[in-house]
Order: structure tokens, then sequence, then C-alpha cells
């Protein structure tokens, strides 16, 4: 049994603890934010501690690993301070709001030797999975395309927005480990922005996106995202081969199928939240980690994984401001 401490008690911190808490392999023992109340009522849930200090969670013995839910901007500082403390961490994306600050760390990072993985929870979903592992196979000959359509229900508050270092980093930073996932290493960025929600263009960010990333094996992955979507969390995948092509659709909450004079084949909207979208995901993650920890085999996903999506994500900042394409060393 695995004892987690989870820093942040905000949306992904409640994701987070809703999955420790069912996991028959983990206790969720410590939940941690700086605003008390909220650590208070998300730990008395699940009937765990609360702290409002991270520095309790680092220096408590009975923790073994922490999840990093914590502010952008202390995700490095809080992964390096629980890694130093001995304990196992699992840090949500992204690892920085800047490559800067990765540099700047990377001596420390680098000389890390807990188990250390990021929260790319789409490696996880079960479809996902499912194509990847079909693609390994061979099923569909040499990959040459891949398509990732990723559209929110709706945009996230204006000042979360605000904070949040922009789509690329916030949002796309998925679909790029996506693709790095099923081609292996990017070369060339090229990406276009669009402001659809005037509130969201005053924040100096774009609310949707198409983003065309070269591989070095000569395959070409197309990533779409909107921030808003008006049939719910609008979640696909196609990988397409010189033999054929694999396709993960959209869930639904039921498979019920309606058929009448009006409509044939309605169906209900997609699931509209990304908790109910990828609970599996977050699952079998969590699942992941415990394995790499109690086994001390290697992570599925590592910081190099996490600082290649961000240098993908900075990169396509830049295609979309200046309209060209950019080369990823």
């Amino acid at each position: 049994m695995l004892s987690i401490a989870v820093i942040g008690a905000g949306r992904i911190g409640h994701v987070h603890a809703k999955t420790i808490a069912a996991h028959p392999q983990a206790e969720l023992a410590l939940v941690c934010d700086p605003f008390e109340d909220a650590a208070e009522k998300l730990a008395a849930t699940y009937g765990a501690r609360s702290c409002k200090d991270a520095e309790e969670v680092f220096a408590d013995p009975e923790i073994d690993a922490v999840i990093v839910g914590s502010p952008t901007p202390l995700h490095i500082p809080h992964l390096l301070a629980a890694a130093k403390a001995g304990k196992a961490v699992l840090c949500e994306k992204p690892i920085a709001l800047d490559m800067k600050d990765v540099e700047a760390a990377k001596a420390e990072l680098d000389a890390v030797t807990t188990p250390v993985m990021f929260g790319f929870n789409r490696r996880f979903d079960p479809s996902f999975a499912a194509v990847r592992a079909a693609v390994r196979d061979g099923r569909v000959g040499d990959l040459e395309q891949l398509t990732i359509i990723s559209r929110d229900p709706a945009a996230p508050p204006v000042e979360y927005i605000k904070v949040s270092g922009g789509i690329f980093r916030d949002m796309t930073i998925h679909d790029f480990d996506t693709a790095r996932f099923f081609l292996g290493e990017i070369t060339e960025v090229y990406a276009a922005g669009q402001n659809l929600d005037p509130a969201i263009k005053e924040t100096g960010d774009f609310d949707a996106a198409v983003v065309t990333l070269k591989a070095a094996s000569g395959a070409v992955a197309t990533i779409i995202n909107n921030r808003h979507c008006a049939s719910g969390y609008d979640q696909r995948l196609e990988a397409s081969g010189r033999d054929g092509a694999l396709f993960a659709e959209n869930i639904r909450a039921t498979t019920v199928r309606l058929s009448n004079a009006e409509v044939t084949d309605a169906q209900e909207p997609y699931l509209d939240f990304f908790l109910e979208r990828y609970a599996d995901a977050y699952r079998l993650e969590l699942s992941a980690f415990i394995e790499a920890v109690e086994k001390g085999t290697p992570t599925p996903t590592t910081t190099d994984d996490a600082v290649k999506a961000l240098a993908l994500a900075e990169a396509a900042t830049e295609s979309a401001r200046t309209g060209k394409p950019v080369s990823v060393a």
C-alpha cells in the first residue's frame, strides 16, 4: 500500500485524490494546499490529513510518494524537494512555463534518483493505448499520418487562462506528448492560432489552434484543438499507415441510439468533463506509477518526456506568433 500525498487542492488535485482513494494499492494520506480550507475540505472527503505548508509533506516519514498538482511555477521546486526527501513523484504537466526554468534546474533534475513520472494520462487511455499497441505491432504498416482532435466543452475561466502559459502549454501539451508517443522525435512545428472568443483574445492567448508536426521518421501529425465544443468533450485519434488505419472514437455515457421519423442513429452528447472521459486513464496511470515505485522499474513517462513536450509547446507558440514553421533540435 503506497501512502500518497497530493499537493494542490484545485481541480486536478480533486481528480488525483478521488483516483487514489478508489485504488486498492494506494492510500490518500495527506492533502496540502496554501488555502487551508480547500485542503481540509478535500482531505475530509476521503478521510485524509491536511496541511497548508508543502514542507510538512516532504518532512513526513509516513509519505511514500507525492503527486504534484500545484501551480505550474511550483512544479520543479516541489518535484525536487520531494525527491530530495526520498519520495517518489508523479508531477502534473507542464514541467514549467518556460524552458529557461528547466535549464536552470537541469543539474538538479538530472541528479534525481527517486522515481519521477509525469502526468501525460492520455498514454493510458484504453482506446489510445490500444491504437498505439496496434501500430507498434505493425497492424497498419509504417505509420504515415496521425490526427489528434481535442476539443473541450467550454473554456476555463479567463483568470485561469491568464496564468496558464497559453493554450499550447496548458492544453495542446497533452497532444504533443501523444504525438511523440506514436511518432518518436519531432523535427518541425507549424501552428496556426485562432481567436474566436474576444475575452480570451484580450488575455493574449488563443482559444483554438491547428498544429502540424513533422517527425524524424517522415510521418506527420495534425493536432486540432478548441477550447469549446457544443457536443461535449471531443477526443478522437486516427493513425493512418501504409496498410490501413486505426480510429479511436468519442465516448458517451451509454451506447443507446435513437432512430425515428425525425432522426437516424441519434446518440447522446459526448462525455462533457475530462474526469469522466479519462477516469480509466487516471486509474491506469496511477497503477503504472505504483508498479514502477514498488518494483523499481522505469516509469512510463519521464522528465525527458516532459521537457520535450514543453519544447514543442514553445515552438508552437513561436510559430503561431510569427506564422512560420519552427525547427526543433
